[in-house]
């Protein structure tokens, strides 16, 4: 593997982090880490630090029995790596690394990783990368574009293999597991969730699949995904097991406006809650408004939730190359769900769909 793109990755992390007024960001492993330099170690209570600064060198800490691993990365031969040995604190180590000034730090960096930065780096403060430079991953290049509509087709040929399977009799859990199977069988390198939920269960937009028996005459809202060539899938199809009621059909079809105004929303400069504005007024139109009860979307990439967020109060104006779901919903309590889920990207010119599979409301046996 070479060095492209992550070379450029960190030198544009560096400007993004001088433009939002902070010294640089101090990375641990996640998909932060991975996009910028290929790395990616496991989560442990031995510290990883990456530090991007602004105007220096990036350099990373590592323990010292994952160096090689480290050195091995595709921007190994270009990184200062500084490694600490068990015995050592490696927070002093970071403390001079870091030297002083306000740091992005990784969403998700364990508590007891920033609590021993904040010991030992007394001249630092820390924010979440995600409020700092929501746009470190957010805008994705036309190779990362290219890995995300593999891996959203992919899961559109699970899907299809889904709709030939018998539903009515058998558990959720067990059409689950044909899922899970489905996604491995295209490609997917990694199962991240398969939601099933039947009849009332679709009511709960994370239902965890189990023993309830799929009947007659149900919606069953199909929500999955996972990994191929550390990109993510998610979509979600509602089907209804055999002849759907007029509730049902007339629920599907106000989804499916709903969705698709959405999509005609976006464009690049939009804010991100205009489109997440546009599917909650169709769905509030037809008197459903109340049963609408999440966000419209949430970004997509190396992690299946990033931003940005397509959610009222996110006036992040949109841009083109950024990635997410668009997943507008309607559920009645103890009676059945609707959802229809597509991943976007935003070009220059409107939106375009990277999931493929049919939005029409299909009947399954």
């Amino acid at each position: 593997m070479t060095a492209h793109p992550y070379t450029s990755r960190l030198r544009q992390a560096a400007q993004a982090a001088e433009e939002a007024g902070l010294a640089g960001l101090a990375v641990t492993p996640s998909a932060d880490l991975v996009y910028l330099t290929g790395y990616a170690p496991p989560p442990l209570e031995r510290l990883t630090l990456l530090v991007v600064g602004v105007g220096r060198d990036p350099v990373m800490l590592v323990p010292a029995l994952e160096r090689p691993a480290a050195a091995s990365c595709p921007v190994g031969d270009r990184l200062e790596i500084v490694g600490w040995t068990d015995g050592e604190d490696p927070y002093e180590r970071a403390a001079t690394l870091l030297g002083s000034g306000r740091f992005a730090i990784t969403d998700s960096a364990w508590a007891s990783h920033l609590l021993g930065l904040q010991r030992t780096a007394g001249g630092c403060s820390f924010v979440p990368t995600s409020a700092a430079v929501p746009l470190l991953r957010a805008v994705k290049d036309a190779g990362e574009l290219e890995l995300l509509r593999r891996v959203a087709h992919a899961a559109d040929r699970a899907f299809v293999d889904v709709l030939a399977l018998r539903f009515e009799g058998r558990s959720e859990r067990e059409l689950a597991e044909e899922l899970a199977a489905a996604l491995t069988r295209h490609g997917h390198d990694e199962v991240g969730f398969t939601i099933v939920g039947s009849g009332p269960n679709g009511a709960s937009p994370h239902h965890e699949p189990g023993a309830r028996p799929i009947e007659a005459g149900e919606a069953v809202v199909l929500d999955f995904g996972g990994r191929m060539n550390g990109y993510c899938s998610d979509i979600t199809r509602t089907v209804v097991v055999g002849e759907p009621d007029a509730q049902v059909r007339e629920i599907y079809e106000v989804v499916r406006a709903a969705q698709q105004a959405a999509f005609e929303a976006v464009a690049p400069d939009v804010p991100a809650e205009r489109v997440d504005a546009a599917a909650r007024a169709v769905i509030a139109a037809a008197g459903y408004g109340d049963q609408f009860i999440h966000r419209t979307g949430h970004g997509i990439g190396l992690e299946v939730h990033e931003p940005p967020y397509i959610v009222a109060g996110n006036a992040m104006p949109l841009r083109s190359g950024m990635t997410f779901s668009i997943e507008p919903g309607i559920y009645l309590s103890g009676r059945f769900g609707v959802r229809i889920e597509d991943i976007v990207a935003v070009t220059d010119g409107g939106a375009v769909r990277l999931n493929e599979a049919t939005r029409e409301l299909r009947a399954v046996s």
